[in-house]
């Protein structure tokens, strides 16, 4: 254990001068979710949401200390076998950094250093546990004092002195880590969001019904949902930051900084995300106020042009610094609709968490072919070329945002008294809107429920309907219809391949 923890330390004091995404345990952790089947990620989405990250470290973590325990007790009589299982497990996290898709060779480096001090920490404390034989039992001794004596002393000199190094290069790693993401904070905390050329009109009055229990109707930057595969959130300074855009029908290939962003004409726009492993009725849907420039725009001054106007690209693929890929179509980007290289999220520079300094936003499409976060390369090439991430591990290359409405209150085993009671939620289809939602209960007729003021057709719609409850366990459900006239429908859909269906429901009692 003393040896393993050694190991964690020195690898992240290494993987800090790399840099932290080479470190055993992000490594290890993000192998592990590449290879996870959709089912099981829905698991974990849906079980442990936002901490689902950290769930699967604290596992690593657990399963690294029964392997040192199983190579301790193997080491204590094989001293040189428990040494190579350690460097073997190192060869482990070695090649999951490197075979990341924006690992190097230098990436290997934390694991395997680890490793080899995890070896020499092991076989130093062994060889104090191992008893010393002596030559003959000297007069009035014990047998088994006579036969060999354990350098108790010595284990334990040796023990606290490498937990204490140990100690000291993790400290000295997490500094070293936090001086080099100082830059991307000040970058962002510096930062002055232009006035936008284009504002978003005004919301409504009467968009949020202000109804206790009710999500407001802009997602408040720290309540906004969060999915995404990077164990350790990607710092990158503002300063440095560039964008290359290159590919199939790109007449001018460009790379584009972040200040160059700044002097292009700005917009401002009110859209709703929606991730594609939301379940009905889930929570990972939010409503924010963006700011950023046309994606279309960058597009065009490159000489692109969409596959209904000759162009021969049909897929643009946009590539994270964490190596995530999303594949977007092209004629969508192009259509006219808000699509946007994001920097601001509700008044402020993007959270890290969410992007900064600059993430993809087209609204209509799921997360995960459109809103690339940490963008840094956007490739013009075709959906017949080339899958993206998830589309490789059985999810649809294209996904439009469906149909869908949720329940926020009452909620499910609520207990409301007897009387009028408000039921309220949400309903949102972006790039058509929400038209009518109705709601019924126990499986009776559909009761039209008043819709909030419209802000756009990218964002979600609020509604209320005015319940007269009677007493006894009644089952409310409810249905949207969007702007085309199409109503949403009640057959129940999983996720996977391109997103959920059916009408929420909940269940309560009235007393």
């Amino acid at each position: 254990m003393i040896a393993g923890f050694c190991a964690l330390a020195v690898a992240e004091l290494v993987a800090a001068v790399v840099r932290p995404e080479a470190g055993p345990v992000t490594a290890v952790g993000s192998a592990v979710i590449d290879r996870t089947p959709p089912a099981v990620r829905d698991f974990a989405v849906r079980n442990f949401g936002t901490a689902d990250k950290l769930v699967l470290q604290l596992g690593i973590l657990i399963l690294l200390a029964l392997f040192a325990m199983a190579v301790g007790v193997l080491a204590l009589r094989h001293r040189r076998l428990g040494s190579a299982a350690v460097l073997v497990f190192g060869l482990v996290g070695a090649v999951a950094a490197a075979g990341r898709p924006q690992g190097a060779p230098a990436d290997a480096l934390p694991s395997v250093v680890g490793a080899a001090v995890a070896v020499g920490v092991l076989y130093l404390l062994v060889g104090r546990l191992t008893p010393a034989l002596r030559p003959s039992p000297a007069a009035g001794e014990r047998d088994e004092e006579a036969n060999g004596v354990l350098d108790r002393r010595g284990f334990v000199v040796a023990a606290t002195a490498a937990t204490g190094a140990s100690a000291g290069a993790g400290l000295l790693g997490r500094r070293l880590t936090s001086s080099v993401q100082a830059g991307a904070s000040a970058s962002r905390h510096d930062l002055v969001l232009p006035v936008p050329h284009s504002a978003a009109p005004a919301v409504p009055a009467g968009a949020d019904l202000r109804i206790r229990g009710l999500s407001s109707f802009i997602t408040p930057n720290k309540d906004f949902y969060r999915v995404d595969t990077a164990l350790v959130v990607p710092r990158v300074d503002a300063g440095t930051w560039q964008l290359k855009i290159h590919g199939r029908g790109v007449a001018r290939p460009v790379t584009v900084g972040f200040h160059d962003l700044l002097r292009r004409e700005v917009i401002e726009r009110d859209i709703t995300l929606t991730c594609v492993s939301n379940e009905v009725g889930g929570p990972y849907v939010g409503n924010a106020r963006w700011l950023g420039v046309r994606l279309a725009d960058l597009l065009r001054d490159a000489g692109v042009r969409p596959p209904s106007k000759g162009g021969p690209a049909d897929q643009i693929v946009a590539r994270s610094v964490d190596g995530m890929t999303i594949g977007t179509p092209v004629e969508t980007v192009m259509d006219g609709r808000d699509a946007m290289l994001a920097f601001g999220m509700n008044g402020e520079p993007l959270p890290f968490e969410h992007g900064f300094p600059v993430r993809m936003v087209v609204p209509g499409l799921y997360g995960y072919v459109s809103a690339c976060k940490w963008i840094k390369e956007i490739e013009l090439t075709t959906f017949d070329a080339y899958d993206a991430y998830w589309v490789k591990r059985s999810w649809a290359q294209e996904a439009p945002v469906k149909t869908e409405s949720r329940i926020d209150t009452p909620r499910p085993f609520a207990s409301p008294k007897a009387g009028i009671v408000p039921v309220a939620g949400v309903a949102w289809a972006q790039h058509r809107g929400i038209s009518r939602v109705e709601v019924r209960v126990d499986g009776g007729e559909w009761h039209t429920a008043r819709l909030a003021a419209a802000d756009t057709q990218d964002t979600w719609r609020q509604w209320v309907w005015e319940w007269p409850a009677a007493s006894g366990r009644h089952t409310l459900e409810v249905r949207a219809t969007d702007g085309t006239g199409a109503t949403q429908t009640g057959d129940r859909v999983g996720t996977v391949p391109n997103g959920a269906t059916g009408w929420h429901s909940v269940v309560i009692d009235v007393p």
